[in-house]
This record gives C-alpha cells, sequence and structure tokens, in this order.
C-alpha cells in the first residue's frame, strides 16, 4: 500500500476542514449533497460523453494502483538479468524455462519463453517494443480521462454555484436567509477546485509518472533479454543496464 499517496488525500482533508474551522466556520458548511452530485455527477458524464468504455475502466485501475504498491525494483530486476545469463551460458537457453512461472510480469515472461524458444534477437525486439509502446499508449491515453476530470470539475463547479445563486435571487423576499444561501452556493465551487487540484490532476501526474517509470524499467529487461539472446558476457550486460537505475531512482 502506498502510505504517501493515501497520506496526501488525508492531509488534503484535514487542510481544508481544518482551514474552514479555524477561520470559525462549522464542519457542516462545506458538507452539500446537491453541490456535491452537480460537481461528480457532471464532471463523470462529461468524461463518459468523451472516452470509451475501455479507457474509463483502464482509468479506473490505474487510479486504483496509484494507492497500492507502485516501486519498480530495477537493481533487482538488473541482478536477473545477470543470473539468467549465467544460467543461459552454463546450461543454455532452454534452463531458463524454469525461471518463467516466478515472474510476476508478463512482459519479462513473453520474453523469457521467446528465449526458450529460440527466438532470434530481432524477432523478440520486435514483439516486445510493440508491446511495450502500445501498453504506454494505453496507459496514457487512459490517464488523460482524469487530466480532463480535472479541467471539468471546476467548471461544473461554478455551474452549481451559478444554480445556488439562481435559487437564491428566486426568494428575495427572505432577506435572512441571502447570506446563507450565497453561502451554500459556493460550496459547489470550492468541490470543483478541490476535486480537480487534489484528487483528479495529482492522479494524471502520479499515473503518467507510474507509466514512464514502467515503460523505463521494462525497456531495461529488454536491452537485458536481447543481450542475454546474443550471447553477451554478464558483466558487461550489468554495466550496460547501469544506466537505468538514475530513470528507477
Amino acid at each position: 500500500m502506498n502510505l504517501i499517496s493515501l497520506s496526501g488525500i488525508l492531509l488534503a482533508i484535514i487542510a481544508i476542514f481544518g482551514g474552514n474551522y479555524l477561520e470559525g466556520g462549522g464542519f457542516d458548511e462545506l458538507l452539500n449533497i446537491p453541490a456535491l452530485l452537480i460537481v461528480v455527477g457532471g464532471t463523470f458524464a462529461a468524461v463518459l460523453i468523451q472516452s470509451s468504455s475501455a479507457e474509463l475502466s483502464r482509468a479506473l485501475k490505474l487510479s486504483v494502483r496509484v494507492f497500492g504498491k507502485t516501486a519498480l525494483d530495477y537493481p533487482e530486476g538488473i541482478n536477473n538479468i545477470v543470473s539468467w545469463c549465467v544460467i543461459a551460458r552454463r546450461k543454455g537457453l532452454l534452463a531458463l524455462e524454469d525461471e518463467i512461472a516466478g515472474q510476476g510480469d508478463s512482459f519479462v515472461q513473453k520474453g523469457l519463453q521467446m528465449l526458450v524458444d529460440g527466438r532470434p534477437p530481432d524477432v523478440i525486439r520486435l514483439t516486445l517494443e510493440t508491446e511495450l509502446i502500445s501498453r504506454e499508449n494505453r496507459d496514457l491515453q487512459a490517464a488523460k480521462v482524469l487530466e480532463s476530470m480535472g479541467g471539468y470539475a471546476p467548471t461544473m463547479g461554478i455551474i452549481g454555484a451559478v444554480l445556488g445563486l439562481i435559487h437564491v435571487m428566486s426568494n428575495l423576499s427572505d432577506p435572512a436567509n441571502l447570506g446563507v444561501g450565497i453561502a451554500t452556493a459556493f460550496v459547489a465551487t470550492i468541490y470543483g477546485v478541490a476535486l480537480a487540484n487534489l484528487l483528479f490532476l495529482p492522479l494524471f501526474n502520479k499515473i503518467k509518472a507510474m507509466t514512464l517509470k514502467r515503460f523505463y524499467y521494462q525497456e531495461m529487461m529488454l536491452e537485458g533479454l536481447l543481450s542475454i539472446a546474443e550471447g553477451q558476457n554478464p558483466k558487461i550486460i550489468q554495466l550496460r543496464l547501469q544506466g537505468y537505475l538514475e530513470q528507477g531512482s
């Protein structure tokens, strides 16, 4: 579980409600179901019109993944490549078949299987590069769904505020409640801006960063697998892959 991301969400909630409380406001002042319905419902409605079901589903999965374990162990990946290279040089590529099941990354599994099957390096590169680029594009496209939500939410907040003001103006016969009505109307604006800047846009940026790190990690593993297929020395392979460590930091 990614405690940093969860802590960020919690801190955002505390900052808003705590700041409002210190200013003399009550917690109930920021709780407005109609305003929340307008902002959240309107934002998701706009995204439903814009995006495909596949993009929405992938965006949801990636959003959940942000709060799970996101770090990729680059040093371990390099050690695995060097270990597989030693095994291949001593026992042959077929000996790598025992290593496939222990890999949690389907990309690496496919690469090892292609090595075991004796596929030439150019075929391995073409096949895995196609999968690598395709996955990156799908993930980045899904991340843009959250970026769009970050753009729509503040606008929905303004719509909510305007609707609230319309309701207030239609009840001018009760001046005593005008101040409360106007304050309630602007709660929708708070919801829109807060959701955009404290949830949707941070999630977009985090998913984009995760996608790029995974891309570099899998690119590193691809280069390592190709080096094994070409029969290169383990030490040389290790030195070549050291350059990717900065990407994983």
